[in-house]
């Protein structure tokens, strides 16, 4: 397959020159053979405004035409299946049946939002009618509703290289919200990104979108991104990576003299706490399923469980002994890219050594990108004592602490940073369940999952796919789900405002359908 190597500047090719770098098999560690190129300060700042030009018109057109370019660009995917296909093994050292489903689940997010979109109710339309006649005062027509907030940065993110990047969830809730797009391909998988925004550029040709409505951008975060999160165009960020990467780019928006929203996903560890009567009843099953999720993509999902709390006893210990076979026997596999294998061989390495843990199944993979599980033994005292003992490693590994009370186990869930998940595992004869233990959770994670496990997030209306810092950075949002089109809106009103002047969605007759409240009441 031919790639052009270039950024993608509207409707034009960016320059192939300055700095370039290839692409990685992580799988055998050799160079891809084609070069692509940086994009350079002046590409940076020419897609910002051609996004910034473009705002106007693309925020002032219908919903239904919005929903036309979103499944145009789903179409388009779709066509370029086997490219993609083919390019993300490739990139990534993913499977083409993970590839295939990744791609899948885009393009089921981008018609979920077409549909979101061409229905219109999602603008929250608020009217209050004038009473003129009201005394002491009148009281004035109010009308509002969400608008687009303006031109949006989105960060690819190196574990989804098609659901979490150039088309997936941020740029397709970005678009549906009206606001133009200028994504920064990973650099760990410039073809794939590539072939993505090209995708999305001819859905935009074919749909007579206005230039500068998507632009995507070759490079590291820090060549590129901070410059662009920096551009006084740009009004909103979407970003899925590392705390620290998050964090930097946080900083770097804050300190605009335009501070601007980043709805950074950034660390979880996702706590799995097994009641008694469930370790007891289903240990072996138990076993079987965490095993399954935390070598699930090789420990490479944010939803990857890193701790998991037991009750001391010999059935823990029966159920340790059993998950640790089993995850000795998965052997691991290769990591998305060398970086990730190296935080996450330094991160075992580092929490082996601590004096407070066991290592039930520590194997030091071979040099590259190959990662194998590591398995840690611990107490939920010594966690309390030593919360470094919790921060994420990436990878297939995980913790087991042993708790010996039900106030000791709230107390550990109270003390932990925030979540993207949590989840209990229970007997039906455990109900109801502790509601000291429920709050303490529901304070803590984004989501609550009883009898499952966290790996796998549904693609639906009501998924929130968030947490309280630092597994967001602002926990008040979703990146999965319909409701992730509000991060990128703002609320917006009209005070008597002459009828012409008003957006159809407020306008008298419900000329769009969609669903209003008018004077505190539900209306259609």
């Amino acid at each position: 397959m031919a790639f052009q190597g270039t950024s993608l500047i509207g409707y034009s090719n960016g320059q192939a020159s300055g700095s370039s770098f290839h692409g990685m098999n992580p799988a055998s560690g050799a160079e891809l053979p084609e070069l692509f190129f940086t994009a350079s300060k002046d590409e940076i700042d020419r897609a910002a405004r051609l996004a910034e030009k473009a705002f106007p018109v693309y925020r002032s057109i219908s919903g239904a035409k919005k929903a036309e370019f979103l499944r145009a660009i789903a179409k388009e995917l779709e066509a370029s299946r086997e490219l993609l296909v083919a390019r993300v093994p490739l990139e990534t050292a993913l499977p083409a049946g993970r590839a295939n489903g990744e791609l899948g689940r885009t393009i089921g997010q981008l018609n979920m939002f077409a549909d979101l979109v061409e229905k219109g109710d999602w603008v929250d339309a608020r009217i209050d009618t004038a009473l003129p006649d009201r005394s002491p005062v009148p009281k004035p027509d109010i009308r509002s509703m969400q608008v687009p907030i303006g031109p949006v940065a989105v960060f690819g993110a190196s574990n989804f290289p098609l659901a979490f990047s150039v088309a997936g969830g941020d740029t397709a809730s970005a678009l549906a919200a009206g606001c133009p797009v200028v994504c920064i391909a990973h650099y760990a998988h410039p073809g794939v990104s590539e072939l993505a925004g090209q995708a999305i550029l001819r859905a935009a040709h074919a749909c007579g979108m206005p230039e500068g409505v998507f632009s995507l951008l070759q490079g590291t975060g820090q060549e590129v991104g901070t410059p662009l999160v920096s551009h006084p165009a740009i009004k909103a960020v979407g970003f899925t990576g590392s705390r620290f990467g998050g964090l930097a780019l946080a900083k770097v928006a804050a300190a605009r003299r335009e501070p601007i929203p980043v709805y950074a996903e950034m660390s979880s560890i996702n706590p799995i706490v097994l009641l008694p009567g469930a370790l007891e009843k289903s240990g072996e099953a138990l076993a079987a399923g965490l095993a399954g999720s935390v070598s699930m993509g090789v420990g490479q999902f944010c939803t990857n469980p890193g701790l998991v709390l037991l009750p001391e006893g010999p059935d823990a210990d029966r159920f340790m002994v059993n998950f640790a076979s089993l995850m000795d026997e998965s052997k691991g596999g290769t990591a998305l890219h060398s970086g990730i294998a190296k935080a996450y061989k330094t991160s075992t390495s580092e929490k082996s050594k601590n004096e407070a843990v066991t290592t039930l199944v520590g194997i030091d993979a071979s040099e590259g990108a190959s990662v194998a599980p590591w398995i840690f033994r611990t107490t939920a005292s010594s966690l309390l004592h030593d919360l470094s003992l919790t921060d994420e490693v990436f990878g297939p590994s995980t913790t087991l602490a042993t708790y010996t009370s039900m106030a000791e186990l709230v107390g550990l869930i109270q003390s932990l940073e925030g979540q993207l998940t949590g989840t209990i595992q229970y007997d039906p004869s455990e109900l109801p369940l502790n509601t000291e233990l429920l709050g303490a959770l529901q304070s803590r994670v984004g989501r609550l999952i009883l009898n499952g496990f966290p790996t796998g997030v549904e693609v639906c209306h009501s998924m929130v796919h968030g947490g309280p810092f630092p597994a967001t950075s602002d926990g008040r949002s979703t990146s999965v789900g319909t409701g992730a089109i509000c991060r990128f809106t703002r609320s917006f009103c009209f005070q008597d405002m002459v009828a012409e002047g008003l957006p159809n969605e407020l306008k008298d007759g419900n000329p769009l359908g969609i669903a209003r409240t008018v004077n505190g009441q539900l209306s259609h």
